[in-house]
């Protein structure tokens, strides 16, 4: 296979010459792509050639949901938005607190998905936050988990956090903690501040996560292991984990695409009328002050990734009243037009930081053999090519997700995708699925 006329992270025309799944050659863009003998040409047309990108935080609700979301169509979804691998999170029913469920997920993975599927598995039984789940057998098990969460919930019992911490050091793995005090947010429903008070909906306090993460931090400091820090909304847990990193601690983060554009006066005025639940989210819609407080932490690298938190509900779950709503939103299949227009477009981040921040980055974070490495000869060719030249209107009733909820219907953003390359072989061709 010759991939012609495509820029690495945008840089010059180049081919890319694969074989058995691997880049073998990289040459400037000639004739020569047409050369007789090639199984397939690809012309990239241009587009902008990033490695395939990589979500550590998606949510694919199989087994227990599949009204929502399934390992296919989720990994589908993937594919559109240009991702290669994802990280499937544990609140699933039964929830992925043993081998055998996380087994069961990675196995669907291998058979249906059009992207690599690793499960998280969930720290603590049932996401009960009672009882440590079984994290080493997991961890041993063929889905060679690595990366645990109970992402919904937060592991609140600081004595639980620590002798997770304390475990996952055995086998390299990293707690991914979802930062809420639950006492701090019972009954909240959207962040605490003058929008609140004016619609008369409890308020969500910025200190209900950034008490977590500092604690969090301290403990990771103290058991010398690696956390990882969920979808950061404060500009407070900003500084929080800027001064952690300042220290040498193991401590990551991430953030949303959806917290990087969106404000929390959208509950209030927006297109689609006030209290419209497509903007209830875990953690809320922050301020404008927070929102250019994290796209300066992820530009300075103090946030190190972006992760989609891709969270497919039911129509049903959704179109109702805002105290009845499910929380969450989905975002594969628009993470990457968000970060060009909330990052690229404001020159906060070049293509290369994309691909740090998307790919390379995450892998890392994963431990994922394979996935988020320069496209070079020798790589596997995980490859996603991107037009950021183009503005398209979102249409959700063309997701390939089995759910429609985003708050960007009827938005105009930058970009597509068009193609993705799994090893290889192309599971989007032309902005469709292969």
């Amino acid at each position: 296979m010759i991939v012609s006329n495509v820029r690495i992270l945008g840089g010059e025309l180049v081919d890319l010459r694969i074989s058995d799944g691997v880049i073998i050659a990289i040459t400037p863009a000639g004739p020569e792509a047409t050369a007789a003998g090639d199984e397939l040409v690809v012309d990239g047309g241009g587009a902008v050639a990033l490695p395939g990108l990589v979500d550590l935080h998606t949510h694919l609700r199989e087994p227990g949901r599949e009204d929502a979301e399934t390992v296919q169509t989720g990994t589908q979804s993937a594919a559109r938005g240009g991702y290669t691998a994802v990280h499937a999170m544990a609140n699933t029913s039964p929830v992925a607190d043993t081998a055998g469920v996380v087994e069961q997920v990675w196995r669907l993975g291998r058979e249906f998905g059009h992207c690599d599927v690793h499960p998280v598995g969930a720290v603590t039984v049932g996401l009960e936050g009672r009882q440590l789940a079984e994290l080493g057998a997991m961890a041993d098990s063929a889905a060679r988990v690595r990366v645990f969460s109970d992402d919904g919930r937060c592991v609140d019992d600081a004595v639980l956090m620590r002798r997770a911490l304390e475990y996952v050091k055995a086998f390299d793995g990293v707690i991914a903690q979802h930062a809420q005090e639950p006492r701090l947010t019972e009954g909240a429903m959207m962040n605490e501040g003058v929008v609140s008070g004016r619609l008369g909906l409890t308020g969500w306090p910025a200190v209900a996560e950034e008490a977590i993460i500092a604690r969090d931090c301290l403990l990771a400091a103290h058991v010398g292991s690696r956390l990882h820090v969920c979808h950061v909304s404060t500009a407070g847990s900003v500084e929080i984990i800027r001064w952690a990193k300042s220290k040498g601690w193991n401590v990551t983060a991430e953030v949303t695409p959806h917290h990087l554009l969106l404000t929390d006066d959208l509950v209030e005025d927006s297109p689609v009328g006030a209290y419209n639940p497509i903007y209830k989210v875990n953690p809320p819609l922050r301020t404008r002050a927070d929102v250019e407080a994290l796209r300066a932490a992820l530009a300075d690298g103090t946030i190190d990734i972006v992760a989609t938190d891709h969270a497919p509900h039911p129509v049903e779950d959704k179109e109702t009243e805002w105290s009845a709503a499910a929380m969450g939103m989905v975002g594969l299949e628009t993470a990457l037009n968000v970060v060009q227009e909330a990052m690229v477009e404001t020159g906060l981040l070049d293509w290369a930081g994309v691909a740090q921040r998307m790919s390379v980055v995450p892998a890392r974070i994963g431990r994922l053999a394979g996935q988020g490495q320069p496209l070079e000869p020798g790589a596997p060719a995980n490859i996603t090519l991107y037009d950021p030249s183009v503005r398209t209107e979102v249409d959700p009733s063309a997701f390939a997700s089995k759910s429609r909820n985003t708050p960007y219907e009827g938005m105009t953003l930058p970009g597509r995708v068009v193609a993705t390359f799994l090893r290889g072989r192309p599971t989007v061709l032309e902005g469709k699925l292969v």
